[in-house]
């Protein structure tokens, strides 16, 4: 007797429908065909010892599974649940009015039964209801993920007799319903760092709000314990709210991930992702012989925060470049290419020199001729081109630390960054793909940065007394836009760009000098 139902392989951040087939016939042992890993293949003692442990018996004749279609690669042990329960029917332990072909079944079973949660379950989720499927049955850890789809019934099930007592009518087992949407809205602004706990440091604030609000990447240069980490951790809670779509998209890389943890539902808040600078590129950018998302896919639509950026290896560094432009990532493989989004905000922060004191307005800098150069030269000139805001960082008073006087709060900055970024979305709707100022190509910042003549004498002026380079220019452009949508300004003023210039510290050619 025949047996079949439908899993699923995720590749990329897409699923794709697997079709698994079990017969029971003459013979003797257990054979699996269809292009299956090691952990598939070893399912079979797990569903073995499922079985018996709920008194019900493994077929002791000639098992063949069929995991189609058979050249695509199955990986994981998320195959364990279907094909028990197929197993059961084609050897006729399994009766009831519903039918195993009417749903998507994933889990994977531990010795005793119960269901383990598994990776990738939103995208399932979606292509189960986009195929027409009745329904989804899965472990019960990972239901609350699966419920952000609709029009689809969400099973969970905590063991195999769960499973088997819902498909004979034993066990009631109703679909799992949550308002995603309300839950997703009540805690979007939910954040665990404020700005208005931190003293001083106001032309910092300033700084990072016009990176939220132009999308803009940055880097901030400043002695050890001057408060660079503590001011980019609290850079998500002043960028605009995650949209539905933004969120969706957000969730679903990291179900495929397994970053989700038990019982979550959509992401509702920016991702921030800070990799330790031991980071490798494969890790940083996704990949493996089975392609994951790497550190800058998880933080799409966030926040990716390198601290300590020099100490990052150069050739980590580098393969950002292409992502930073494209704003994803393709991973090719012999017999794959899967592709993963990885529109994020870089903010980096480092020291200024070795010993950290370059610059120090207290404090010596220790550090012998040309080593603040060398240094600096760790950052290739290519990957400092894509970053917007050069921000340098001061030490905090002791009069600034010590007063009682609450700074502005992240959702007051806040309001400011969506005004600004509602007037970016009217001037690029035209636009596929472009919806900051950070994005814009050289020839769209001619169209949309115009600047007068005294603008035009002050950049002159500034490139030339501050020895600031040819890349330094779209880039202070783009900028001052940013500065002026913060003010509510149709025009590019000159204390616009006069703003925009300062920001613009690693480009001076006597910097490290």
């Amino acid at each position: 007797m025949l047996a079949k139902t439908f899993g699923s392989a995720v590749y990329g951040v897409d699923a794709t429908m697997i079709t698994i087939e079990v017969t029971v016939g003459q013979g003797l042992g257990f054979f699996m065909v269809g292009l299956a890993d090691s952990a598939v293949k070893e399912s079979q003692q797990r569903v073995e010892a499922s079985l018996k442990f709920f008194n019900y018996k493994m077929p002791r004749q000639k098992v063949v599974v069929n995991l189609a279609p058979a050249d695509i690669r199955k990986e994981g042990s998320a195959y364990d649940l279907p094909i028990a329960l197929c197993t059961m029917k084609s050897s006729e332990q399994l009766s009831g009015d519903k039918d195993l072909e009417d749903y998507v079944i994933m889990g994977e079973l531990s010795l005793d039964g119960i269901l383990r949660p598994i990776k990738g379950v939103l995208p399932i989720a979606i292509e189960a209801r986009k195929q027409g499927f009745k329904g989804f049955v899965l472990p019960a850890e990972n239901a609350h993920e699966a419920a952000i789809v609709n029009n689809i019934d969400i099973i969970p099930v905590e063991t195999l007799e769960d499973a088997i007592g819902f498909f004979e009518g034993t066990k009631d087992i109703e679909p799992l319903i949550i308002d995603t949407r309300d839950l997703f809205f009540t805690s979007q602004n939910e954040y665990d760092a404020d700005f208005e706990h931190v003293q001083g440091q106001e032309n910092i604030k300033r700084a990072l709000e016009i990176a939220a609000a132009g999308g803009h990447n940055a880097i901030m240069i400043g002695p050890p314990g001057a408060g660079k980490t503590m001011l980019a951790k609290r850079i998500p809670s002043i960028l605009p709210p995650l949209t539905l779509p933004e969120a969706l998209e957000t969730t679903k890389i990291h179900s495929v991930a397994g970053k989700l943890g038990k019982r979550a539902t959509l992401v509702s808040r920016r991702p921030f992702r800070s990799p330790h600078h031991s980071i490798s590129d494969a890790a940083l950018v996704g990949g493996g012989s089975f392609p994951q998302p790497g550190e800058i896919s998880l933080a799409h639509n966030g926040v990716l925060f390198l601290d300590e950026l020099p100490e990052f290896k150069r050739t980590v560094l580098e393969v950002m470049r292409q992502p930073l432009e494209e704003r994803r990532v393709s991973i090719s493989r012999a017999k794959m290419a899967v592709e993963f989004p990885s529109n994020f905000m870089l903010i980096a922060s480092m020291n200024p020199c070795p010993c950290g004191y370059y610059n120090h307005p207290e404090k010596e800098c220790v550090c012998g001729p040309g080593v603040v150069q060398k240094y600096l030269n760790k950052i290739s000139g290519p990957l400092l081109d894509r970053i917007d805001l050069h921000v340098e960082v001061t030490p905090v008073s002791f009069d600034q630390i010590a007063s009682t006087r609450k700074s502005e709060s992240s959702q007051q900055i806040r309001e400011r960054v969506i005004r600004a970024r509602d007037k970016q979305t009217e001037r690029f709707k035209d636009k596929k793909e472009i919806y900051s100022n950070a994005m814009m190509p050289p020839e769209m910042v001619k169209e949309i940065c115009v600047i007068g003549d005294p603008g035009k004498a002050l950049l002159r002026t500034a490139m030339d007394r501050l020895g600031l380079s040819a890349r330094a220019y779209d880039r202070i452009l783009k900028v001052s836009r940013t500065i002026a949508d913060l003010a509510g300004s149709d025009d590019i003023k000159v204390e616009h760009l006069a703003e925009a210039i300062q920001y613009r510290s690693l480009d001076r050619e006597n910097w490290a000098g």
